[in-house]
């Protein structure tokens, strides 16, 4: 299944959660957090560039990202945008998702909840490297995220989460006016992020 693909089933899956969302809360929100990148490099990139450390490029590296979507006091769906972008060893990268996400809540006491669930999308990644031609390429990301919910008046609540996410986008490295030089995977990010919700 190609990743365009998840994407619209992942939106099918969404969609049809609305009516039981309709009478509820619009939300927005702000995130801010960290995300840290699984990278796969080909056997060509580590030939030509002695080895990097892909890995370390996006690594625990400031993310930024919005949210837009439905709440009730049993779950939430929503769709959110983030961007993180990193350089380590001569590689720069950047990573954007779009994602579709479901949650349940799980009330521990008081005005706290804890919450879980899914997520699907799409994440771009960018390769903008110093002396590279710049690529990037658009792969699947699917996964999950988990964290704790407190509400703090009415309309405002703040979290604490983590999401995990397995992705597929990939891009070359191609020296500028010159020969392509190997290509890099990524392959799994886990972000930690803290987000701040308004309801509307």
């Amino acid at each position: 299944m190609t990743g365009f693909k998840k994407l619209l089933l992942a939106i099918t899956v969404l969609g049809a959660s609305t009516a039981a969302f309709a009478s509820d809360d619009n939300f927005a929100s702000l995130t801010l957090g960290q995300t840290s990148d699984k990278i796969k490099k080909s056997h060509a990139l580590n030939d030509n560039l002695n080895r990097p450390n892909a890995d370390g490029v996006i690594g625990k590296d400031t993310t930024w990202g919005v949210r837009l979507g439905q709440q009730n006091d049993k779950g939430r769906y929503y769709a959110t945008y983030d961007n993180v972008s990193g350089s380590h060893n001569g590689i720069k990268l950047r990573q954007e998702n779009l994602l579709g996400s479901y949650d349940l809540f799980y009330p521990v006491g008081g005005s706290t909840r804890l919450f879980g669930g899914a997520t699907a999308g799409l994440a771009k990644m960018t390769q903008e490297s110093p002396g590279f031609s710049r690529d990037s390429n658009i792969g699947y990301a699917i996964g999950g995220q988990a964290g704790v919910l407190q509400q703090v008046t009415q309309k405002t609540s703040v979290e604490l989460g983590y999401r995990y996410l397995r992705s597929n986008a990939s891009t070359e490295m191609s020296e500028r006016g010159g020969s392509k030089q190997g290509s890099l995977s990524l392959t799994s990010s886990a972000q930690t992020y803290l987000a701040a919700n308004y309801a509307f």
